[in-house]
């Protein structure tokens, strides 16, 4: 059996543990920027606002707590909900922030979901939902109905899947997106229990192999392979909107000043190398003083050699922002793409002896650059280059504490 344990309205319940005066009260946190609802308590989903609902909406209503998403707190209370998921199973498999699959044996899998779901609310104060399954396909959908049940947890059966699945519209099968449920609901397929038992064949020709795979685990075939949590990452991708339209060419180098240091310094965590990045700017239409469609200008670069230290990747882009830079627009993003990653142990250097000892001592400063970053926090140290004041930062007026991410901000016992 395949367990999945997701946390109840995770990003609420995060900000609910610090703060008890939340509970029972209609809370929602929200996207970037504060643009419009992401997460939302039980009692605020009573009220029958959905989710995504602008932010300029609700703003007026004495009667809602709306939160601005703070994800360095987000972060920690998922890996330490992880951290106690490794206290039963040495087999865990993060899926996102508020989702990890659990690969384990028991003799009893409902009370084994009981004592998980006991343990991650008393040690970390998250409610979660547990659900097992033979699948992790169904085990999705098993969490699902746990989620609704008193107890937090369902634990489906071979027998139960006939049932539950014939009941099951198709288009909340785990798989199954917004484009594809019309089509399948065309082609007769209406519930999840009639697109297990359509013919593969058919799946695959006039569909595609991920919904034929779909198919099998939904009939208790376990085909999805696991994931490794540890592999190394492919590419490397940081980008924010703006909290306000940018114009200044200097603030747009600051933005990806600061998101190159950020990838860079996850390069350097996997002991990787990028051979290049792509960065690129994203503009508003503009309608004044004429009519100018808004899109996106992108560039480039290609290293000398494989880069992870931050100064370098730095010299090697900003000097070049002003090709992609067009004046008088008004800018919304910024990001960063390293590509042609690759591993930097054992990497041959050159005989070019001045580049080798100045390579060295890059390499030396990012590792003491984020040294200091992990022992006082993110943030203590960085390039001058990423800027000061970051007026076009993400804005987040309704910032709550980041608890346990900010030695100041740590809780006091008196």
């Amino acid at each position: 059996m395949i367990g999945l344990v997701d946390g109840n309205n995770f990003f609420v319940s995060c900000e609910r543990i610090f703060a008890p005066r939340l509970e029972r009260r209609p809370v929602a946190v929200l996207s970037n920027n504060d643009g419009c609802v992401i997460s939302r308590s039980n009692e605020f989903k009573a009220l029958g606002i959905s989710m995504g609902t602008p932010y300029f909406e609700l703003r007026d209503r004495k009667d809602l707590t709306l939160l601005s998403s703070n994800y360095e707190l987000y972060a920690d209370i998922s890996r330490r909900v992880i951290a106690v998921l490794h206290e039963f199973s040495p087999d865990i498999e993060q899926y996102s922030i508020d989702e990890a699959f659990i690969h384990a044996t028991a003799n009893d899998y409902y009370r084994f979901g009981l004592d998980i779901r006991s343990t991650i609310l008393k040690w970390v104060g998250i409610p979660c939902g547990v659900g097992f399954a033979p699948t992790k396909t169904l085990a999705k959908i098993a969490n699902h109905i746990g989620k609704k049940s008193p107890s937090g947890v369902f634990v489906m059966t071979e027998q139960d899947i006939p049932d539950i699945l014939s009941r099951l519209p198709v288009s909340e099968v785990w798989g199954v997106g917004r484009r594809l449920a019309p089509k399948l609901m065309a082609a007769g397929i209406r519930t999840a229990w009639q697109l297990a038992t359509a013919d593969q064949v058919r799946l695959r020709q006039r569909f595609n192999v991920s919904l034929a795979k779909t198919a099998l685990e939904l009939r208790g075939e376990s085909v999805i392979g696991h994931e490794d949590a540890e592999a190394l990452s492919q590419s490397i991708t940081c980008s924010r909107s703006f909290g306000r339209p940018v114009i200044d060419l200097k603030e747009l180098k600051e933005s990806v000043s600061t998101y190159a240091a950020k990838a860079a310094e996850k390069l350097r965590s996997e002991r990787q190398t990028a051979a290049g990045v792509n960065v690129y700017f994203q503009y508003y239409p503009e309608y004044q003083p004429y009519s100018l469609p808004g899109g996106m200008t992108s560039l480039t670069v290609m290293f000398e050699q494989p880069l992870s230290a931050t100064g370098p990747i730095l010299s090697a882009v900003l000097p070049k922002l002003d090709q992609i830079y067009i004046p008088d627009r008004r800018y919304k993003k910024s990001g960063v793409v390293f590509f042609g990653l690759e591993s930097a142990v054992g990497q041959v250097q050159g005989d070019l002896f001045a580049v080798q000892e100045r390579d060295e001592k890059n390499e030396r400063l990012s590792a003491a650059l984020d040294s200091i970053n992990q022992k006082f926090g993110k943030g203590t140290l960085f390039h001058l280059g990423e800027g000061i004041e970051k007026r076009w930062s993400m804005k987040r007026d309704m910032l709550s504490i980041p608890y346990t991410t900010d030695w100041k901000s740590l809780l006091e016992v008196r």
